[in-house]
């Protein structure tokens, strides 16, 4: 008996003509790359310091201690927008990330530069919008100290013990700009402060995904080599959250 469907045949099991398939969908085009347009920060000539800078400076890092695991300093009260300017310099700070992931802190000159310092916190999003809503949020990265040979700046250190509100809670790592991190500076470039959220890659966080934002000028206070100090300045009258982000080598 000959083949009951013989090579080549394009009919079904039932005799009708076999429904073609479709042709394969073709490869989804690549995801576009935002164009940035941030430039890189000025270079800032150093200025040597007078006296009461430095002693406002000292004065300013004395330490109140909350937690005998946390040598952070607290200070009553965030600088005022008429303070600004007194002692250390001016940034801009943003805390950002998806609301089921980590925190990440990004330094800029101005909203306009490219960062100067990434670092990823021990936190979740979720748990940071949680500390804000108390009114006070003291954030302590501590790293230990090194030999003088081996001294660099305490921002340039790659790993921190994190301490927020005295409570130990894992390690902030400092990392290069991602891509994703350059995209978030860039849509926020217009933005000199305030609180958000953009959308997220729903490659990663699903459809829902966003991604939450915060960002403020900072007042940066270089307490001596093995301290650096953010101290989030309030707009004149505004009763908001304080927050202080400390660098220390201890």
């Amino acid at each position: 008996m000959g083949e009951l469907f013989p090579r080549g045949s394009s009919a079904s099991i039932d005799g009708s003509p076999e429904t073609p398939k479709p042709p394969p969908s073709p490869p989804l085009p690549p995801r576009q790359h935002q164009q940035l347009s941030l430039v890189q920060p000025p270079q800032k000539k150093k200025h040597k310091p007078k006296v009461f800078r430095i002693l406002r400076s000292v004065f300013r890092t004395f330490p109140i201690l909350t937690s005998p695991a946390c040598k952070i300093s607290v200070l009553s009260g965030g600088l005022s927008e008429s303070a600004r300017g007194i002692s250390g310099s001016k940034v801009t700070g943003t805390l950002f990330g998806y609301r089921k992931g980590r925190v990440s802190l990004s330094v800029q000159e101005n909203p306009r530069c490219l960062p100067s310092l990434v670092v990823e916190l021990a936190m979740q999003t979720s748990v940071l919008q949680k500390e804000m809503s108390t009114g006070m949020l003291r954030i302590a990265l501590e790293c230990e100290k090194r030999s003088d040979k081996d001294k660099i700046r305490v921002l340039d250190e790659p790993l921190w013990k994190m301490f927020c509100n005295g409570r130990k809670g894992g390690y902030g790592v400092k990392r290069d700009a991602s891509e994703e991190d350059l995209n978030v500076m860039e849509l926020l470039k217009a933005v000199s402060m305030g609180a958000g959220v953009l959308p997220g890659n729903s490659v990663v966080e699903g459809p829902d995904g966003e991604l939450a934002y915060m960002r403020a000028h900072f007042e940066r206070v270089m307490g001596s080599k093995d301290s650096e100090t953010l101290y989030m300045i309030s707009p004149e009258g505004d009763t908001g959250p304080e927050l202080s982000i400390f660098f220390m080598r201890v």
